[in-house]
């Protein structure tokens, strides 16, 4: 071995330096929490008599997974969840999709674009709840949306918005979307910038229409992009506790409409110390959401993942 050889230096380390204060922190905070939710998830484990005994931890097996739907809460309160997030997911993703192709257009070439992303965007810095308490005072049976409404003969004065199921879950829905859509809409339109021009005035010039250019090129070409809005949207809407726990007072709203399941894991933490549930519901979510979320990918790369089992057949064929 030359001189030279033995002197040259393997900056390979280097990236390993840089990445070990992610992994130690997700190790320490993250990966280590989940393993100890899944580990107690088989035990007993919950204080009584208003949490001054000490209940555990006992090994019980799967008793915490037949208890938990037995009650038939969690499934209830994951129904809630699911609503909502669809109501405020549905109409977000509509609304972003069109106003990121206007603001990408290169036909329309809108002005001022960097302007109304930043009012776009500005929902979301606002903290939940402090959302939340704008719009409780806004809608309450006292609240000035409510008051005018009423003064204009648009809703009768018997009505209310926070005493009823559904106008209580889509005034929380709103508020998702109202948080959330700028992020969404800066989101797709980092995705169609990314799409080659040439594409798509090339399909222009071949007499494509709008629709076409837009159902044949951009489109497919979002998927990885909508994908991730999906999944992210998914996880969020999933974990979602703040809106309706100040809007709801705490209470899940008439009927417990608009409990989350969140609220309910929380709920098991706080108020009855029954840390076995509260873990065995989390596991549920966690692989519930990994399930859909695997499901939302296999769904989306369908075609991709076609193509490549057929190539991996024909280089199998062949081999033999």
């Amino acid at each position: 071995m030359s001189k030279k050889q033995k002197t040259k230096i393997n900056y390979n380390k280097w990236g390993y330096y840089f990445v070990a204060p992610f992994i130690i922190v997700y190790v320490v905070f993250s990966l280590i929490p989940l393993l100890s939710t899944f580990y107690y998830s088989f035990f007993e484990y919950y204080y009584a008599q208003g949490g001054f005994v000490k209940v555990g931890p006992n090994f019980n097996g799967f008793a915490n997974y037949v208890k938990l739907f037995s009650q038939g809460l969690f499934m209830k309160y994951l129904g809630n969840t699911v609503i909502i997030w669809i109501m405020g997911f549905a109409p977000q993703l509509i609304i972003s999709l069109l106003m990121a192709l206007w603001f990408t257009s290169f036909r329309l070439k809108l002005k001022g674009t960097t302007f109304f992303k930043t009012i776009m965007y500005m929902p979301n810095l606002v903290m939940a709840a402090a959302f939340s308490m704008l719009f409780l005072q806004l809608f309450s049976n006292t609240g000035g949306i409510t008051t005018l409404l009423m003064d204009q003969g648009i809703i009768p004065e018997t009505f209310s918005f926070v005493d009823k199921v559904w106008p209580t879950r889509a005034l929380i829905a709103a508020m998702n979307f109202l948080m959330w859509f700028g992020n969404t809409t800066i989101l797709l339109m980092a995705g169609i910038m990314g799409i080659d021009d040439s594409l798509i005035e090339s399909a222009s010039v071949d007499g494509a229409n709008s629709f076409q250019v837009f159902s044949k090129i951009i489109l497919p070409l979002l998927k990885p992009i909508l994908l991730f809005v999906l999944v992210t949207s998914l996880v969020g809407g999933i974990q979602m506790y703040d809106i309706p726990f100040v809007f709801t007072r705490g209470t899940g709203g008439p009927q417990g409409g608009s409990q989350t399941v969140m609220m309910y894991i929380s709920g098991l933490l706080r108020t009855s110390k029954q840390y076995d549930m509260a873990g065995t519901a989390s596991v549920v979510l966690f692989l519930i959401t990994s399930v859909v979320s695997v499901g939302f990918f296999f769904i989306f790369n369908r075609e991709e993942i076609a193509d490549y089992r057929e190539e991996k057949r024909r280089k199998k064929e062949l081999n033999i």
